[in-house]
């Protein structure tokens, strides 16, 4: 697989990542021994981008990446997040101070048994703390070589701007796939690739509808989150389910997968997709989508299938 550059600051990553957050925590049962091989067999394929959070668990993801991969540090880009401090005894609200900055990257550092994180996000920006103050303490992580690069996670155009213009920011990450289109209607993707910031694309198979895989409500596990998610709701899955079969026909013509369709759209946006996934079987599916180029005729059949705005029902709960 291919290493590019995310951003203009120097990172690069395989063309393709690997979204850990699924083998431990809200998309049903995990089974540990498939999660690590699994993680270690995306390495063997070049999948070396890995991506995870403190919130995954909390803790117990980064845990599990050091378990499985803590002797291959060195083959691998290893992003993490941070936002809610989950040591103040209280609702674990977003937390952007300089001082919860620089706790929860020791604990990051603690918990992937590393000495340095390649790329560091804040995953929400704290409303109650500007940009700015929390931006200045993840660079002089930087500064103490305690993290590479850093990065934001859902965050608006005007947040984007005061954070690059506070410290150089490498990447952006947000939800986009051909069911959530929204970054390209509300300024993200203009502000990033005008500001040279990469785009990973998390949930980049609709949090796995466009898989395909996912027919009705009950395909899902009892305790998995998606059961309240608007889009998930079964008076909307038969819809989606209308568009995903016209993909999946699309894709068959191309002699691929939707999933592989739908990545290879994302990449030749310029998006770096970071499909989860907890299984070496779905892992090894969506890594062939990687050098898959569309055609322009292919591309114009996509945005007549899956315009912004197609699928039935929210992203996300109210």
């Amino acid at each position: 697989m291919r290493t590019i550059a995310l951003g203009s600051q120097g990172l690069k990553v395989s063309e393709q990542g690997l979204g850990a957050m699924g083998m431990s925590v809200w998309y049903g049962p995990r089974d540990e021994a498939e999660a690590v091989a699994t993680l270690r067999r995306a390495v063997d394929i070049g999948v070396t981008h890995i991506d995870t959070a403190e919130a995954y668990g909390p803790y117990e993801n980064e845990k599990l990446i050091a378990r499985a991969l803590g002797g291959r540090r060195a083959e691998i880009t290893l992003a993490t997040k941070f936002a809610k401090d989950f040591e103040d005894g209280g609702d674990h609200a977003h937390d952007g101070s300089p001082g919860h900055v620089r706790r929860a990257v020791e604990r990051s550092l603690r918990h992937l048994g590393t000495d340095v994180i390649d790329l560091y996000y804040l995953h929400r920006v704290d409303p109650s703390v500007p940009v700015e103050e929390t931006v200045g303490a993840m660079g002089e992580l930087v500064t103490a070589g305690k993290v590479r690069y850093i990065g934001l996670s859902e965050a608006s155009p005007e947040e984007i701007r005061r954070a690059h213009a506070t410290f150089p920011v490498t990447a952006l990450q947000s939800e986009y796939s051909l069911f959530s289109r929204d970054v390209e209607e509300n300024g993200v993707l203009e502000t990033v690739r005008e500001l040279g910031i990469g785009f990973v694309a998390f949930s980049p198979l609709g949090r796995g509808f466009l898989t395909g895989t996912i027919t009705r409500a009950d395909d899902l596990a009892a305790d998995d989150a998606r059961h309240g998610l608007p889009r998930f709701a079964e008076e909307n899955i038969a819809a989606n389910l209308r568009v995903v079969e016209r993909l999946r026909e699309l894709a068959a013509a191309r002699g691929v997968t939707a999933a592989q369709l739908a990545l290879a759209w994302l990449s030749g946006r310029g998006a770096v997709p970071i499909p989860g996934t907890k299984r070496r079987k779905w892992l090894e599916e969506n890594a062939g989508a990687a050098g898959l180029s569309l055609r322009a005729e292919e591309l114009a059949r996509i945005d007549e299938v899956s315009p912004y705005g197609v699928a039935e029902g929210a992203r996300e709960a109210s």
